[in-house]
């Protein structure tokens, strides 16, 4: 998922994490070098949908403009939820 607006330097990154914790959701939160934040979760669909809604908000600094989601299939390919550094 790529979230954009007024995204970074608004503690996108650390809010989603606590959020993706309370979602029981695994996966990660980065910013993009074009001033967008990417989210990668896994999970019940269920709980990645209340993720989802959360971040077409995110945390109260924030200003979202858009949401682009993309939905696979589940790979089990994380055991936690992370913020990733370029």
């Amino acid at each position: 998922m790529n979230i954009h607006g007024r995204v970074q330097g608004v503690f996108f990154r650390d809010s989603t994490k606590r959020r993706a914790k309370k979602e029981g959701v695994f996966g990660y939160v980065r910013n993009l070098d074009n001033g967008s934040v990417e989210v990668v979760a896994e999970g019940e669909e269920e709980n990645l949908e209340e993720l989802m809604e959360w971040c077409k908000k995110g945390p109260f600094l924030a200003k979202v403009s858009k949401v682009e989601a993309e939905w696979e299939d589940y790979k089990g390919e994380f055991n936690s939820f992370k913020i990733e550094y370029a």
